[in-house]
């Protein structure tokens, strides 16, 4: 066809998006298109294997027979849902369609291949769209005969289930498309976000360094991977830990992305952990293959079974842990006063000094009342309620410390301040007794230094609020001796918090991996390339994230947050994790977050 002789059609008023070609029918292909045909467009999908079709005609008459019976649909709706659908093996099937969606795997010379054959087969008003989530969209634009019709529609996994759309626009693209597809994205339930072109977008370029993190962590055997997990799900309430969602996604999906964001950014976050390599190129991809970082009862399968890393049944040291039977907690704020109750519900004596009497009342009175919160919601009985504030013994001095089988300070965050009270618990407590630090970003070791006894000092980092959060970080240092581990954890086990275990390094398992993800997104904004709504929205919607970075951000607090990555900065000397500057100028104006009234976003005073 003579292109030179055909007017251009108009991209000022886009007509309705009603026919949809899916070129690929793996799992996000199918996914694509059921979500589509229940929202009344025809779908054509196209795949070059006949299995693969056939398998996506199946799965849609199985999602479409569960939504039946759940109500969601009635069958009418779903017979009418299936005629709409079709599969074709050949591209030309594409040829009346009005948008094109390409799912193919994540190889360019693949998708350049794709999309240069629709050039020749679609109609000129057709609309283009990749789907990929590493792949440059300006460059699949450039080399197409329509670059202003070709764009970026990342869908997530599972699409029928997911909210999120990223809207991906090259400086190539015409505002007109991306209308018309963002029009189609709310029209399907979706929740769009219009994004610029750089690999990763805004969902998988902050989560993806996140899961290369995590990667590395376990390669250089940190913690295991279960602790690693574990950590991540109870400690910032993630739906998947990191690994596990590794194996989900693929970890030679994992591996291309984080080249792609290497390629642009030269931020070593994203070159790719090399056990992400050695995995990927030994065939073991996740749950796709039956084995990646966790091992499964056969390939796509998401049941995992027991293989050489599965911790033993004992799940810990084989050293007898000491006998504790009364608890010391030095603080008077929130920390101390939520640890206290955790202790005083599982039957500990414990008591609660502070600076002065008057402190520790008030800290035995936040006690008494959170129990009185607990009673009212029927988590405990008045008779629990009464028992648990009578073990709590308030004292003005650590001198009460004197019989206590375990002492743990939450006092401010300054080493200084920690070193100086360890100084006083070794001339106040027992001998035999462990003494814990709760610390989240200060070193252990200078906390044991500080004593006589290193050996017997260990971290517990709490998480906040205590009496909710499961999660444990227990810290061993160089010196911790064996059993002092072991008490810990049975401690943690009778108190029914989850323990993991972690070296004595800057951020323990969390926060080490939890704020260098906080401070690229502060980066995006910083760089004006999406805005923290829109980041916000694309990490809940599209990671299941119980909050976006930029509203966890204001309720840890801005100040708080810069010291922990000065702190992760300063031991790891990795120029990624330095601390970024519109975080240093928000800290500098006094914008600390929700207890200021003002961070990234304002808040009504109370």
């Amino acid at each position: 066809m003579d292109r030179t002789s055909t007017p251009e059609p108009s991209l000022s008023s886009p007509s309705p998006l009603r026919t949809v070609a899916v070129v690929g029918l793996g799992t996000m292909g199918t996914g694509i298109a059921e979500v589509l045909v229940r929202a009344g467009r025809e779908v054509t999908g196209i795949d070059v294997s006949e299995a693969a079709a056939a398998h996506a005609v199946r799965a849609l008459e199985n999602a479409t027979a569960r939504a039946v019976r759940r109500e969601r649909i009635t069958e009418d709706e779903r017979r009418a849902a299936l005629a709409r659908f079709r599969t074709a093996t050949d591209l030309r099937a594409a040829a009346g369609a009005d948008l094109v969606i390409e799912v193919v795997p994540e190889d360019y010379a693949v998708k350049h291949e794709v999309f240069t054959a629709l050039d020749a087969i679609v109609r000129p008003e057709a609309i283009l769209a990749t789907g990929t989530n590493a792949l440059s969209v300006t460059r699949l634009a450039a080399d197409s005969a329509r670059p202003e019709r070709v764009l970026g529609m990342h869908f997530f996994n599972p699409a029928p289930a997911m909210k999120l759309v990223e809207v991906v626009s090259s400086v190539l693209t015409a505002p007109a498309a991306v209308a018309a597809v963002t029009a189609l994205a709310r029209e399907l339930g979706k929740e769009p976000v219009a994004v610029g072109d750089r690999p990763g977008f805004v969902a998988d370029g902050l989560l993806f360094g996140y899961l290369n993190q995590a990667a590395a962590m376990y390669e250089a055997r940190y913690a295991t991977r279960e602790d690693i997990d574990a950590a991540m799900r109870l400690g910032c309430g993630l739906p998947m830990g990191p690994l596990a969602l590794l194996d989900l996604i693929g970890i030679d999906t994992a591996r291309t992305v984080l080249e792609a964001m290497y390629a642009a950014s030269h931020d070593r976050l994203h070159a790719p952990a090399p056990v992400l390599g050695q995995l990927a190129e030994a065939g073991l991809t996740g749950r796709k293959t039956g084995r990646g970082f966790y091992t499964y009862d056969g390939p796509d399968s998401a049941v995992v079974v027991p293989d050489a890393e599965t911790p033993g049944a004992g799940g810990g040291s084989a050293a007898r842990a000491r006998e504790v039977r009364a608890v010391g907690v030095a603080g008077s704020g929130t920390m101390a006063s939520g640890i206290a109750e955790v202790f005083a519900k599982a039957g500990y004596r414990v008591v609660l000094a502070a600076r002065s009497q008057e402190k520790a009342e008030a800290a035995r009175a936040r006690v008494a009342k959170s129990l009185a919160r607990s009673v009212e919601k029927g988590r405990i009985t008045a008779a629990e309620r009464e028992a648990a504030l009578e073990a709590v013994e308030p004292a003005g001095s650590l001198d009460a410390f004197a019989d206590v089988d375990l002492a743990i300070e939450a006092v401010a965050e300054d080493l200084a301040v920690k070193q100086q009270l360890f100084a006083t618990l070794d001339k106040v407590c027992k001998p035999g007794a462990v003494l814990a630090t709760t610390t989240s970003s200060l070193p252990v070791v200078a906390c044991a230094r500080a004593t006589s006894r290193p050996q017997d000092v260990v971290g517990m980092h709490f998480f906040n609020p205590a009496p909710a959060m499961k999660l444990v970080e227990v810290v061993r240092t160089v010196l911790t001796a064996d059993d002092v581990h072991a008490t810990v954890r049975a401690v943690c086990k009778k108190v029914r918090k989850h323990a993991v275990d972690c070296g004595d390094r800057a951020g323990f398992i969390v926060n080490a991996l939890l704020f260098p993800y906080l401070n690229n997104a502060v980066k995006m904004v910083q760089e004006h390339y999406a805005s923290p709504d829109d980041i916000d929205a694309a990490m809940k919607l599209g990671g299941g994230y119980p909050m976006g970075p930029f509203e966890l951000l204001d309720v840890v607090g801005l100040d708080v947050s810069l010291a922990i990555e000065k702190v992760l900065h300063r031991e790891f000397r990795d120029p990624g994790l330095a601390p970024a500057p519109l975080l240093e100028h928000l800290v500098a104006a006094g914008c600390l977050g929700r207890k200021t009234g003002r961070g990234f976003r304002e808040y009504a005073k109370a």
